[in-house]
């Protein structure tokens, strides 16, 4: 099977440097692809062959919009692919050829790289409140940032909100010099850094001195009614169960707010419930409450950091499997 691209400069784009996207493709697909300047052969079985062309037609489009081909929208290509023609199939008749998306004027338009990733997007549009679980790496903050940038300038919403719990990693940090801002700005950073993927950070300086955007620490939003706002809360899984229940009916007219953590990496004092299992354990199936669950298999932020997460779960799985109690059912009642 081959692939001819019409333009050089573009398919260059698409082969990656040094052909790494190529490579990346021959490894996950199993098959072999020979370029020569803008022509590829493609060698292998016909279903492999057929969903690296797909791959590389679907990169190729993405190159002549203005959109990045790195290693990890290979991977959403690939993945995209594999699901056409059965995603989702209970919620639509026809099956969906591409991805969602969220698109700001700074970033462009952004493509959900995994299933999971697509439903969040859609969870995300579809209802006011959204809970999203799972590993270090999924794109949970990032896109819900990217969906608040988009509602913001859209005009559907006045401000955005974004809040984390002022909890150390595992490490007493003691009293911090300046004032409020400059003691949790340490907490908040990967909200910042998420922000200014999305905005000018001209607009997002502007926009935090006039209100329009608030970054606060988890333990500011008692007392408050959060009206025409996007409100989102991250690193959920550190917020007590008095705090998580403080912060939703914090919830006010015009509001929409997204909830996200990883259970599994709560720096609460032992013995204390996480505030993100409990809720999402009452509220998951009431109407109009989004829940998303991401697993090792959604980590988009390098390959290492997938397979970091899956010897991890691993692990707790084997080490919860030797703690499970044995039904009556399963006893020994031989003499």
């Amino acid at each position: 099977m081959s692939l001819t691209l019409d333009d050089n400069k573009t398919a260059s784009l698409v082969f990656g440097q040094y052909d790494q996207n190529l490579a990346r493709i021959e490894r996950r697909l199993n098959v072999a692809l020979n370029a020569n300047g803008n022509h590829v052969a493609i060698k292998g079985p016909a279903e492999a062959a057929g969903h690296a062309r797909r791959v590389l037609q679907i990169l190729w489009d993405r190159a002549r919009a203005g959109q990045p081909a790195t290693m990890g929208d290979v991977d959403g290509a690939i993945q995209e692919c594999a699901l056409q023609g059965n995603l989702f199939p209970k919620e639509t008749q026809s099956p969906r050829s591409t991805f969602e998306q969220i698109a700001t004027r700074k970033k462009g338009s952004v493509r959900a790289r995994t299933a999971a990733q697509d439903l969040y997007i859609r969870e995300l549009r579809r209802f006011e409140l959204v809970f999203a679980a799972g590993p270090a790496g999924t794109g949970k903050t990032w896109l819900a940032v990217g969906h608040a940038v988009s509602l913001l300038e859209q005009g559907v919403v006045e401000r955005l909100i974004l809040s984390r719990p002022a909890v150390e990693a595992g490490e007493r940090l003691g009293f911090l010099p300046g004032d409020m801002r400059e003691k949790v700005d340490p907490y908040l950073r990967p909200i910042y850094d998420a922000l200014q993927d999305f905005m000018d950070p001209r607009m997002v300086e502007r926009g935090m001195q006039t209100g329009m955007i608030e970054v606060a620490p988890l333990a500011f939003m008692r007392g408050r009614t959060l009206t025409n706002a996007c409100v989102l809360l991250d690193e959920a899984q550190n917020a007590t169960s008095m705090q998580m229940k403080m912060f939703l009916t914090r919830l006010g007219e015009g509001s929409r707010m997204i909830v996200t953590g990883d259970p599994s990496q709560t720096d609460l004092p032992p013995g204390q419930k996480s505030g993100l299992s409990e809720a999402i354990g009452l509220l998951a199936r009431l109407e109009g409450v989004g829940h998303v669950t991401f697993t090792d298999e959604d980590v988009v932020r390098h390959d290492l950091v997938r397979r970091i997460v899956g010897a991890y779960e691993a692990a707790g799985r084997r080490e919860r499997e030797k703690v499970a109690p044995r039904s009556p059912a399963d006893k020994d009642w031989s003499p």
